[in-house]
Protein backbone atom coordinates (compact mmCIF):
# COMPACT_ATOMS: atom_id res chain seq x y z
CA UNK A 1 0.00 0.00 0.00
CA UNK A 2 1.34 3.24 -0.76
CA UNK A 3 1.09 6.57 0.59
CA UNK A 4 -1.30 7.89 -1.99
CA UNK A 5 -3.36 4.57 -2.09
CA UNK A 6 -4.62 5.30 1.63
CA UNK A 7 -7.74 7.07 2.48
CA UNK A 8 -9.29 8.91 4.78
CA UNK A 9 -11.14 6.74 7.27
CA UNK A 10 -15.34 7.38 7.49
CA UNK A 11 -16.48 7.66 11.14
CA UNK A 12 -18.77 4.49 11.65
CA UNK A 13 -21.08 3.75 14.52
CA UNK A 14 -21.26 6.24 17.36
CA UNK A 15 -18.25 8.22 16.05
CA UNK A 16 -20.21 8.70 12.96
CA UNK A 17 -23.36 9.99 14.98
CA UNK A 18 -21.22 12.10 17.20
CA UNK A 19 -19.77 14.12 14.09
CA UNK A 20 -22.90 13.96 12.21
CA UNK A 21 -24.75 16.06 15.56
CA UNK A 22 -21.22 18.05 15.27
CA UNK A 23 -21.66 18.78 11.64
CA UNK A 24 -25.66 20.00 12.12
CA UNK A 25 -24.49 22.35 14.81
CA UNK A 26 -24.97 20.68 18.12
CA UNK A 27 -22.42 19.24 20.43
CA UNK A 28 -23.85 16.06 22.55
CA UNK A 29 -21.77 13.60 24.77
CA UNK A 30 -22.97 10.24 25.87
CA UNK A 31 -24.40 9.80 29.80
CA UNK A 32 -23.91 5.84 30.64
CA UNK A 33 -27.59 4.33 32.70
CA UNK A 34 -25.45 2.56 34.48
CA UNK A 35 -22.96 4.23 36.82
CA UNK A 36 -24.88 7.56 35.82
CA UNK A 37 -21.60 9.16 34.88
CA UNK A 38 -20.82 11.56 31.56
CA UNK A 39 -18.75 10.08 28.39
CA UNK A 40 -16.43 11.96 26.16
CA UNK A 41 -15.53 10.44 23.88
CA UNK A 42 -18.14 8.73 22.06
CA UNK A 43 -17.56 4.65 23.29
CA UNK A 44 -19.70 1.88 22.89
CA UNK A 45 -19.05 0.81 25.98
CA UNK A 46 -19.08 2.74 29.48
CA UNK A 47 -15.54 3.12 30.33
CA UNK A 48 -16.09 3.57 34.23
CA UNK A 49 -18.68 0.64 34.18
CA UNK A 50 -18.32 -1.41 31.35
CA UNK A 51 -22.26 -1.03 30.59
CA UNK A 52 -23.77 -0.69 26.99
CA UNK A 53 -26.38 1.81 28.48
CA UNK A 54 -25.25 4.74 26.52
CA UNK A 55 -27.55 7.59 25.46
CA UNK A 56 -26.48 11.09 24.04
CA UNK A 57 -27.32 14.17 25.72
CA UNK A 58 -26.51 17.77 25.16
CA UNK A 59 -23.85 19.25 28.00
CA UNK A 60 -24.39 22.32 29.34
CA UNK A 61 -21.16 23.82 27.59
CA UNK A 62 -19.63 25.45 30.35
CA UNK A 63 -16.18 24.15 31.31
CA UNK A 64 -12.63 25.41 32.45
CA UNK A 65 -9.70 25.37 31.26
CA UNK A 66 -7.48 22.64 33.24
CA UNK A 67 -4.38 22.99 30.77
CA UNK A 68 -3.37 25.06 27.72
CA UNK A 69 -0.41 25.77 25.28
CA UNK A 70 0.55 28.53 22.72
CA UNK A 71 1.76 26.39 19.27
CA UNK A 72 3.16 29.50 16.95
CA UNK A 73 3.60 30.11 14.04
CA UNK A 74 4.65 32.79 11.42
CA UNK A 75 1.77 35.07 10.50
CA UNK A 76 1.59 33.88 7.01
CA UNK A 77 0.47 30.41 8.48
CA UNK A 78 -2.55 31.89 10.43
CA UNK A 79 -0.03 32.83 13.95
CA UNK A 80 -0.21 31.01 17.00
CA UNK A 81 -3.19 29.18 18.05
CA UNK A 82 -3.79 28.03 21.78
CA UNK A 83 -4.69 24.22 22.40
CA UNK A 84 -6.44 23.55 25.28
CA UNK A 85 -7.65 21.12 27.77
CA UNK A 86 -11.34 21.74 28.77
CA UNK A 87 -12.93 20.30 32.10
CA UNK A 88 -17.02 20.43 31.11
CA UNK A 89 -19.63 20.72 33.95
CA UNK A 90 -20.21 17.20 33.65
CA UNK A 91 -17.04 15.64 34.24
CA UNK A 92 -15.51 14.54 31.47
CA UNK A 93 -12.18 16.59 29.67
CA UNK A 94 -11.72 17.23 26.12
CA UNK A 95 -8.94 18.95 23.96
CA UNK A 96 -9.80 21.76 21.91
CA UNK A 97 -8.94 25.39 21.63
CA UNK A 98 -10.03 28.96 23.28
CA UNK A 99 -10.96 31.81 20.69
CA UNK A 100 -11.58 34.98 20.68
CA UNK A 101 -8.40 35.90 22.89
CA UNK A 102 -5.10 36.14 21.92
CA UNK A 103 -3.32 32.57 22.28
CA UNK A 104 -0.71 33.60 25.06
CA UNK A 105 -4.25 35.36 27.31
CA UNK A 106 -5.71 31.93 27.47
CA UNK A 107 -5.33 30.59 31.37
CA UNK A 108 -5.55 27.54 33.04
CA UNK A 109 -8.88 27.89 35.52
CA UNK A 110 -10.18 29.65 33.30
CA UNK A 111 -14.17 29.72 33.34
CA UNK A 112 -15.33 29.53 29.42
CA UNK A 113 -18.17 27.97 27.05
CA UNK A 114 -18.63 25.74 24.18
CA UNK A 115 -19.99 26.19 20.79
CA UNK A 116 -19.79 24.98 17.89
CA UNK A 117 -17.85 26.44 14.15
CA UNK A 118 -17.38 24.96 10.92
CA UNK A 119 -14.30 24.53 9.83
CA UNK A 120 -13.52 23.01 6.04
CA UNK A 121 -17.55 22.10 5.96
CA UNK A 122 -17.65 19.79 9.50
CA UNK A 123 -18.25 20.79 12.81
CA UNK A 124 -16.03 21.50 15.44
CA UNK A 125 -16.33 22.05 19.29
CA UNK A 126 -14.45 25.43 20.25
CA UNK A 127 -14.94 27.13 23.34
CA UNK A 128 -15.01 30.85 24.26
CA UNK A 129 -14.38 33.16 27.58
CA UNK A 130 -17.52 32.77 29.59
CA UNK A 131 -17.89 36.43 30.81
CA UNK A 132 -20.72 35.36 32.86
CA UNK A 133 -19.05 33.06 35.08
CA UNK A 134 -17.84 34.51 38.49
Amino acid sequence: MTVSDHKESVPQGVEAQYRQALDEGRFLIQHCTGCDRAVFYPRMICPHCGADKLGWTTPDGRGTVYSTTVVRRKPEAGGDYNVALIDLQEGVRLMSRVEGIAAADVRIGMAVRAQVTQQNGQGLVVFVPNKEAP
